[in-house]
């Protein structure tokens, strides 16, 4: 017998997704387990990008001294990563966001092993240059695409845990990258580290190809759509399929893909909420990039330290990201069920009602809800980095209690950051995302490139004291995006829907 909240094969319009009335398809046909496993596995995959660039820094001496050049040279490796993280994303984003997300991310694995073989055996500074630009263009667009899949399965409500969850998993990247990059740098060379990357994406991408659905709405629907192709995960061919499963709409057809879909995520930065949104992300991202790339410098300077110590010196850090994501995953809910609450009293809705599951009005908070707690975070923030720079005369454990609030601080900022933007473009989310990344990892990499010339010129305490008081001036663009942001989203609502009207009615003007 089929499901009877099931039966229609139209895809979902992925921009109506959360306004489906109480009587209407659930969301996603995936039990909370079943989503959760989802977000595992995409998790594995984003946990690349974070590795990919952390089990590099306490190699970096190294490097520099096998393949006979400066460290400093081999620092640009750090900024051209950064940009090239920035920038693939956008691309790969608007073919996700078209195409789909599994055959995506088959095709950034493969780029990403393709580097990583061009990186074990890598025989001058050229060629690791262009081998790092490439595995950055491999590895980063997994961290939007995995936005895409939990907005694809996830209502609002979900969202935050399933968004602390999943960067939580990626930021052990964070935490674990150094430490490994810094043992085998020392034992087995700095190629070996690329050695592991290579084996280690093979494994995943094995577990991708028999494991991961396809999850675009456009495609898979709210999961009642069968899956046919490069869509469906090999284990599917091996059972029987539920008889729920529906054919997708012969009519239906992926969009064309061109220059202009490629370029059209960058028209998100042109709407103010989303523009004062990511430029304050990218500036907590910049501030804390900044004192991680500055880490292994400083601290061989300060406690002469080895190589596998240096790698043990970011594990504070990686484990605040882990906290800070996972953590905030968990408030975000909480905070979203606080103001659901008030919402339901302030419009007097019936005691209980989900917000998610009917006509949610255009003027529902989200964006307070994502904002509720950031006040006290950037408090700690910026205290914690003004402080940070005095300390390293100090005992190693206060500039590593410090890395660590600096973290965790930074990666709440970031998870609330994200959550927000798939909230405001749940169609397009790994577009949007991939936005965030850009404008990240744009102004992320100026910072990196000039932070030992700073901290040459004016010594680290106030290097890092001037770089809170810069975070504390740019504050104010989250107060805008709290006081106006739920009237700059209403007012683009609006124009797309006029827009959508007029040409509706373009087609009845020419006939007539």
């Amino acid at each position: 017998m089929k499901n009877p909240s099931t039966q229609s094969s139209t895809p979902v319009d992925p921009e109506k997704t959360d306004e489906t009335p109480i009587n209407e398809p659930p969301y996603h046909i995936l039990t909370p387990r079943q989503k959760k496993q989802l977000v595992y596995i995409v998790s594995l995959a984003g946990l690349f990008s974070p590795l990919s660039s952390n089990i590099y820094f306490p190699a970096l001496d190294t490097i520099a001294r096998d393949l006979h050049v400066s460290v400093s040279l081999i620092a640009l490796t750090v900024t051209s990563y950064m940009i090239l993280q920035g920038i693939a994303p956008s691309f790969w984003s608007a073919f996700a966001d078209s195409l789909g997300r599994r055959p995506i991310y088959i095709s950034t694995f493969i780029v990403y092993i393709i580097a990583n073989i061009g990186l074990a055996i890598t025989p001058n500074f050229p060629v690791l240059m262009t081998f790092r630009a490439i595995q950055a263009a491999g590895s980063s667009a997994t961290i939007s695409v995995g936005a895409g899949v939990i907005a694809d399965i996830a209502t609002p409500a979900e969202r935050g845990g399933f968004v602390g969850i999943y960067g939580g998993i990626r930021m052990l990247g964070q935490s674990v990258g150094p430490v490994l990059g810094g043992i085998l740098a020392q034992f087995l060379g700095f190629r070996s580290i690329f050695d592991f990357l290579l084996i280690f994406s093979t494994l995943v991408l094995a577990f991708i190809i028999f494991f991961l659905p396809e999850t675009h709405r456009a495609i898979a629907g709210n999961g009642t759509i069968r899956l046919r192709g490069v869509y469906r995960p090999v284990f599917q061919k091996f059972r029987e399929e539920p008889d729920y499963l529906v054919e997708q709409d012969p009519d239906f057809k992926l969009p064309k893909i061109s220059l202009f879909t490629i370029v059209e995520p960058l028209k998100f930065l042109f709407e103010k909420d989303v523009f004062a949104t990511l430029l304050f992300g990218s500036v907590v991202y910049t501030v804390w990039s900044m004192v991680t790339s500055s880490t292994t410098s400083l601290f061989v300077e300060h406690y002469r330290l080895s190589q596998i110590l240096v790698g043990c010196a970011f594990l504070p850090n990686g484990a605040g990201c882990v906290l800070g994501s996972y953590i905030t995953g968990r408030i975000m809910d909480k905070d979203y069920k606080i103001i659901e609450q008030h919402y339901i009293k302030e419009k007097n809705l019936e005691a209980g009602t989900n917000i998610d599951r009917k006509n949610r009005a255009d003027d529902f908070p989200i964006e307070r809800t994502r904002m509720r707690s950031l006040w006290w975070i950037l408090i700690l923030f910026v205290c914690a980095v003004a402080g940070y720079g005095w300390t390293l005369n100090s005992s190693i454990a206060v500039p590593l209690i410090l890395q660590f609030i600096i973290a965790y601080t930074a990666t709440a900022v970031f998870n609330m950051n994200s959550a927000l933007i798939i909230d405001l473009f749940p169609g397009k989310s790994a577009s949007a995302t991939a936005v965030n990344n850009l404008m990240r990892c744009s102004v992320g990499a100026a910072g990196v490139a000039v932070i030992e010339m700073i901290i040459a010129d004016l010594g680290p305490g106030l290097a890092f004291t001037c770089l809170a008081l810069v975070t504390f001036i740019c504050s104010p663009l989250v107060l805008l995006e709290w006081v106006y942001g739920m009237r700059w989203r209403t007012a683009r609502a609006e124009r797309i829907r006029k827009k959508k009207n007029e040409e509706k009615e373009k087609p009845a003007t020419q006939s007539g």
